[in-house]
């Protein structure tokens, strides 16, 4: 697994996180900081639970990995 960097990015409301895989294989986790430290938080645990479930691997859509 790639390393993981968290930034913190001004986001529409509606988003509090994502993560993008470079092509060096690092996970670039951005979190909206316009929500408060509780569901940054939150949002960064989502996050995380993608990359440990390899979703960057598998055949799922984005919304069935959301659904998850």
């Amino acid at each position: 697994m790639g390393e993981v960097f968290v930034r913190l990015r001004d986001m529409p409301i509606k988003i509090n996180g994502m993560t993008i895989m470079d092509e060096d294989g690092n996970y670039n986790v951005y979190i909206n900081s316009r929500l408060d430290c509780d569901n940054q938080r939150k949002a960064y645990e989502h996050e995380l639970e993608h990359i440990h479930r390899d979703d960057f691997y598998n055949s799922l859509s984005i919304q069935e990995a959301e659904d998850l």
